[in-house]
């Protein structure tokens, strides 16, 4: 199998490197593996999806104090 740099997935994904190192050490990619200090991950593996809440649900939450609507 072979492993890109968290440099080369930064380019691939259109994101920061530091945004890779993140998603690495959360467990967001599968397949990947520390190798020292450096990040090996799967060529083949895909970007994470965002997990930014985008819907507003948490804000909707938070107004009605806590309970669910």
């Amino acid at each position: 199998m072979d492993y890109i740099s968290v440099n080369k997935a930064a380019e691939k994904w259109g994101i920061s490197e530091r945004r890779i190192q993140l998603l690495c050490g959360e467990g967001r990619i599968k397949g990947v593996f520390r190798l020292g200090r450096a990040w090996a991950i799967p060529a083949n593996a895909e970007k994470p999806s965002d997990a930014r809440v985008k819907s507003g649900k948490y804000i909707k939450l938070r107004e009605a104090g806590g309970k669910a609507i």
